[in-house]
């Protein structure tokens, strides 16, 4: 039986062909945050290096009149749910546009205050998913603009990255979604082993060449190397 085995495999091996591959290290996510709102920046919480939870609070911009509308719709609200709730009681002996304009009081306040709400949160910059600042483009009392868009950081995932593979073109039948791919970083002499996981559906004008994603981990990016795509 362990005979069959290898013989199989030394036979699948005969009928594999391998494409050479350059390859880029990338982030898995990678973003420019900026502030879609305008404002002079407040507080900046964190600096370049520091790893960030998903929806962590980065930076904020001055908010003090927001945050004073935020609790004056508050207050409104209590008052017009007050003078709603207490008309809703007697509803039966009075007028129905009466009924109508607390009612409509009522609805507009909570609006409001849900609009408040909003304006304050644009406020706020959060990281849109776990990862490490990798550059801060602003400092404590900077003008930013939600016309203009003014870059604050840009963040990147901590550890997951992917390789941007280029093969080419004439091999455009042959790589396949679950490909193997041996491969080198410059510098190293590990031998690593991927899988190609997507495949892009268009060819480089200019190199001529295919580009394909292999997932990998905690190389820096920017890093570079080749390797060879096993393909049957």
């Amino acid at each position: 039986m362990k005979k069959m085995i290898v013989l199989l495999l030394a036979v699948l091996h005969l009928n594999a062909e391998e494409i050479y591959a350059t390859f880029d290290v990338k982030a898995e996510k990678s973003a420019s945050l900026a502030f879609s709102s305008s404002g002079i920046v407040g507080e900046m919480k964190v600096d370049i290096g520091s790893v960030v939870k998903k929806d962590e609070l980065l930076a904020e911009l001055l908010n003090d009149d927001i945050e004073a509308m935020v609790e004056v719709s508050k207050v409104a609200l209590k008052y017009a749910q007050s003078d709603y709730e207490r008309q809703k009681k007697v509803q039966q002996h009075i007028n129905v546009s009466l009924f109508e304009s607390y009612a409509y009081k009522y609805d507009n306040a909570k609006v409001q205050l849900k609009y408040q709400d909003a304006l304050l949160e644009k406020t706020y910059l959060r990281a849109p998913f776990d990862g490490i600042i990798t550059a801060k483009h602003i400092e404590v009392g900077d003008v930013v603009s939600g016309q203009m868009i003014t870059e604050v950081y840009d963040i990147q995932s901590l550890k997951a990255r992917k390789l941007i593979l280029k093969f080419d073109q004439k091999y455009h039948k042959k790589v396949k979604v679950g490909d193997s791919f041996k491969y080198k970083v410059d510098g190293d002499d590990t031998l690593y082993t991927g899988t190609i996981y997507k495949i892009y559906p268009t060819i480089d004008s200019r190199s001529r060449k295919m580009l394909a994603e292999v997932k990998a981990e905690r190389f820096p990016v920017g890093l570079f190397g080749d390797g060879y795509i096993t393909v049957k």
